[in-house]
């Protein structure tokens, strides 16, 4: 699977470090050694997508601190947050302020990435929740295994209904195969062949997609798939 991550720390070693390992787990990382500049961009962007922050707290102009608390005005997105000090001060203030989690420096990249995926899997539980998803063209009942499209009733197969509610609620996130394969609950699929891929195409296809015509999910070469649906 992979996400949209922010990186804001103004150590530029560290920050090249961490966006190659995670980059090699297929997150992609847009990273910022400039708090102001992060900032500006995370609250006036409209095509920066982001799933998760990692915060610096010590940085020159505005601390992770103040950064923090501008995001949190107007933005509920997963924060990650690091502290060279590893105060239990900079740790409680840091969850107050509306951190989701607190990592003292130096740590390890592995406990990094558990923290992410951890975080990241109780957002999705969070999502799963929702009964019902609209988007343009499309509604998914989870309730009924009902999928509207553009009004009319599609006839989906039981494999192809448990797909789509696993791209509906990781929207606009690029899933690989491994990821599909191992969420498909009950499905047996082979990683080694192109199961998932022939189940993909059949459900583009139920949902008025075409090798020319991408509505509503789209290949991400070397990846995977992302549904790029939009939402009402």
């Amino acid at each position: 699977m992979s996400n949209n991550i922010i990186l804001i720390d103004d150590d530029k070693e560290l920050t090249a470090l961490i966006n190659e390992f995670l980059s090699s787990h297929h997150y992609h990382i847009t990273v910022f050694n400039n708090p102001e500049k992060a900032v500006d961009t995370i609250l006036n962007s409209s095509t920066l997508q982001c799933d998760l922050i990692i915060l610096d707290i010590m940085m020159p102009g505005l601390d992770g601190f103040q950064v923090l608390r501008k995001i949190r005005e107007s933005s509920n997105i997963p924060i990650i947050m690091l502290s060279a000090k590893g105060e239990v001060a900079d740790r409680v203030v840091g969850l107050e302020l509306g951190a989701d989690d607190f990592l003292p420096k130096p740590f390890e990249p592995q406990e990094l990435l558990a923290r992410i995926q951890s975080i990241l899997r109780r957002v999705l539980a969070t999502n799963s929740l929702v009964d019902i998803i609209e988007f343009e063209g499309l509604t998914v009942n989870k309730i009924k295994q009902e999928v509207l499209l553009d009004n009319k009733i599609a006839q989906l197969s039981t494999a192809e209904m448990e797909a789509l509610i696993l791209f509906v609620d990781n929207a606009n996130t690029a899933l690989s195969r491994d990821f599909l394969v191992e969420n498909l609950r009950g499905i047996e699929w082979q990683t080694c062949d192109r199961s998932v891929d022939v189940l993909v195409s059949r459900l583009r296809q139920k949902l008025g997609e075409t090798p020319s015509r991408t509505r509503f999910i789209k290949t991400i070469h070397g990846i995977g798939y992302r549904f790029v649906g939009v939402k009402k």
